[in-house]
């Protein structure tokens, strides 16, 4: 049985920081089972120190709890559990362009399309994109196409829970956590884990650092042989945040890369 997705199920009420507050929107009752007892991973990074601004200038939020990065100026990858199947859809606000989501320096842009990846049905191919209304003036992230960098050490960045059941996090924080083997993984969740479209990491014996609730969708990457940042994961579930012997399971973008490639060129932008 799948355990934690990473991604919010209601209105969560953001911590106060310098007096301010802000409210997520809620997910749609499509994903009231993200957190059932068992469920997948989705928030802020528990073991986690703060980003600092333009260090991670592709990172997106999205208002339905979860996290995303451009792919190109107009389109978002993020995961296929954070939308509810494909077509025209204006409800989405993506939050770019600032560490702080209440700084003066973020830009909102709605949505107009979302493409899940086909054949999704909770297990593998955790993937979307979803196109904006308009470019963001921001870097954007490449993805792996290859298997190369499913290795070493990976960078995960959120605005979701610090603390597993905790409230979501007004400012981007990011940690580093090691890959985790197929097998190794398969000794933590067994059946549930599909190997060859999924990747695992995180401190096995200690725990104490990973994605959480919120974070569903964010990128993990790492630098590839010309120092530039590209993406190895995207953040899907686990059993809880950063417990001992779980590791985050992350679907494994260069198995997907193809198909991103040519779902983002069928939506333009």
């Amino acid at each position: 049985m799948r355990t934690f997705l990473k991604t919010l199920k209601r209105t969560v009420a953001v911590a106060a920081v310098a007096a301010a507050t802000f409210t997520l929107q809620p997910l749609t009752a499509a994903h009231a089972h993200d957190h059932a007892p068992q469920t997948r991973p989705g928030a802020s990074v528990v073991g986690g120190t703060p980003a600092q601004q333009g260090e991670f200038p592709w990172m997106v939020r999205l208002s339905m709890g979860c996290g995303g990065a451009l792919y190109t100026r107009q389109i978002v990858l993020t995961a296929a559990h954070c939308v509810d199947g494909s077509g025209p859809n204006t409800s989405i606000t993506a939050t770019a362009g600032a560490v702080d989501l209440q700084s003066s320096q973020a830009v909102t842009v709605n949505s107009t399309q979302v493409l899940q990846a086909p054949g999704y049905n909770g297990t593998g191919k955790d993937w979307a994109l979803i196109k904006l209304a308009q470019p963001i003036d921001q870097p954007t992230l490449k993805i792996a196409d290859t298997t190369a960098y499913n290795n070493g050490t990976f960078t995960i960045v959120g605005w979701g829970a610090a603390t597993e059941g905790g409230p979501q996090e007004r400012y981007l924080l990011k940690a580093t956590v090691p890959f985790v083997d197929d097998a190794t993984c398969q000794k933590a969740y067994g059946g549930a884990l599909t190997p060859g479209d999924e990747i695992c990491a995180g401190y096995l014996q200690q725990g104490g650092v990973d994605t959480c609730q919120g974070d569903s969708g964010g990128p993990m990457f790492r630098k590839d042989g010309a120092g530039a940042w590209i993406q190895v994961g995207i953040v899907s579930w686990g059993q809880g945040c950063a417990r001992p012997g779980y590791p985050g399971v992350y679907s494994e973008v260069s198995t997907f890369a193809a198909n991103i490639k040519a779902a983002a060129a069928g939506l333009g932008g």
